[in-house]
């Protein structure tokens, strides 16, 4: 049997124009029997739209490489700011340099004409934007070659010099005003003349300007603390009753010796007296009595001056005069307070530097020979100030004076503490030193450290020495 082939109707071609589109797979739809499979484009993928840049990401993005590139700017500005401020600066050696109270251009200008600094407008910016504290008048002193920053350090933290003043032992209130009045360092005015005895003798520093009150204000409150102490740890067989009566004591002390070694022993000798109500017989009262807070004569005391009543005067009144004859120090106070435990009554120079102690009359006038004999072989200047007044023969039996013979009327026969026994038939011989403080003290007006043999003068004979210092 056979069938005969049909023809089928062939597909239809689907020509694509070269302008269009790929053509994408064709998704099939469904059909119905018989009919034949026709492809189908794909619809095509939904167009996106096109993001709108925003202005603000845009100023910030702006903002911050400008910040970055001002901050590299700035380090490197920073970096060369701080090495020229480290550099060493144009002096040449230490200086010092006052500082007047002024702004911050006064003050560059002030250390460029020192030569402390080269560039004044850099020192203006360190000064202002440096965070250093604010710049203080006063006197500094600059190394050689400081930097600018050095300079800012020194003077922002007030690192002034140091001057110092030093008061010996000894002076009288009035003659320690005298030398803060000639210290021209200091500035102001002294209210008044402070009590004898109520000033602290010590070194003492201060800065440039400083007022003159004030140092006494400070050494008032040093002698308080240090008076305050020594009280505290005296002995209790010291015949003073109050801390003021013990200044009193330690000031004739003060000026009987100024060897440290001897003011206990000196110290004793008064204590011992006092216990026996034995005149003192202090030579330094007589003058005190005479002259107050001068302190000094110029002079040798006079015979006619030794039994002269006043208040101060040992030789006439009986137990301590009614206040101190000087400013004692620390040293002379506590040898007051613990002195040493002897039966001396007497001391005399022994010629060299130091005295010679006895407990009975008789060892102390062989001691007074001895150191008469010294006083002959000395040689004095035809103008000595320190004389005597020609008096009866000192070798009859009386008090041990430097100024009172022996056998002068209204002696009490027990001897004295003085420093010498004169004789006074020789007119070129040594009295007290009352110079101390006039032109005659090369001391007078001038500060040293005392402790330092190359600051101070040196006391080229014949100047009299002071009692008890020879």
């Amino acid at each position: 049997m056979f069938f005969r082939r049909s023809k089928l109707p062939a597909p239809e071609r689907i020509v694509q124009d070269p302008t269009d589109e790929p053509a994408l797979p064709q998704r099939l739809s469904p059909r119905s029997p018989g009919e034949a499979i026709k492809p189908t484009v794909a619809p095509p993928p939904p167009e996106r739209p096109e993001r709108e840049r925003s202005g603000f990401v845009g100023v910030v993005s702006g903002a911050l490489t400008f910040a970055v590139v001002i901050a590299i700017a700035a380090m490197i500005g920073i970096t060369l700011f701080q090495r020229q401020v480290r550099e060493a600066g144009p002096l040449g050696a230490d200086k010092v340099v006052v500082i007047p109270p002024s702004g911050t251009t006064e003050i560059a200008e002030t250390l460029k004409r020192e030569g402390v600094i080269d560039h004044t407008g850099l020192f203006e910016f360190a000064a202002r934007f440096g965070g250093r504290p604010a710049l203080r008048a006063g006197e500094y002193a600059f190394k050689a070659h400081a930097s600018i920053a050095d300079a800012l350090d020194t003077i922002a933290t007030g690192r002034q010099v140091q001057h110092a003043i030093t008061f010996p032992e000894g002076l009288t209130s009035e003659q320690i005003v005298n030398r803060l009045n000639d210290n021209d360092v200091l500035t102001g005015e002294i209210n008044e003349i402070p009590p004898e005895g109520s000033l602290l003798p010590d070194t003492y520093k201060f800065e440039r300007g400083a007022t003159r009150q004030k140092i006494i204000d400070l050494m008032k409150a040093k002698q308080r603390e240090v008076l305050n102490q020594i009280w505290l740890r005296r002995s209790a067989d010291v015949p003073v009753r109050t801390p003021a009566e013990m200044v009193t004591l330690a000031s004739i002390v003060e000026k009987e010796t100024g060897r440290a070694d001897e003011r206990p022993r000196v110290a004793g000798v008064f204590i011992n007296r006092l216990n026996k109500r034995m005149k003192l017989q202090s030579d330094p009262t007589i003058v005190y009595g005479l002259v107050g807070g001068r302190g000094t004569l110029g002079r040798g005391i006079m015979r006619s001056e030794i039994d002269r009543p006043t208040p101060y005067n040992t030789y006439v009144i009986e137990g301590l005069p009614p206040g101190p004859i000087a400013n004692p120090g620390k040293a002379a106070l506590e040898a007051v307070a613990n002195p040493s435990r002897t039966k001396d009554l007497y001391f005399v120079a022994d010629g060299t530097g130091g005295h010679a102690f006895a407990d009975s009359l008789e060892a102390h006038q062989r001691n007074v020979a001895r150191w008469r004999a010294v006083e002959k072989s000395r040689q004095a200047p035809p103008d000595a100030v320190d004389k005597v007044e020609p008096g009866p023969d000192p070798a009859v039996p009386g008090r041990a004076s430097a100024y009172a013979p022996g056998g002068v009327p209204g002696g009490d026969g027990a001897g004295s503490t003085n420093a010498a026994f004169l004789d006074t038939s020789t007119p070129a011989s040594r009295a007290f030193d009352a110079s101390e403080g006039t032109r005659l003290d090369p001391l007078k007006n001038r500060s040293y450290d005392l402790g330092s043999p190359k600051t101070v003068p040196s006391l080229a004979a014949p100047t009299p020495a002071p009692k008890g210092r020879r």
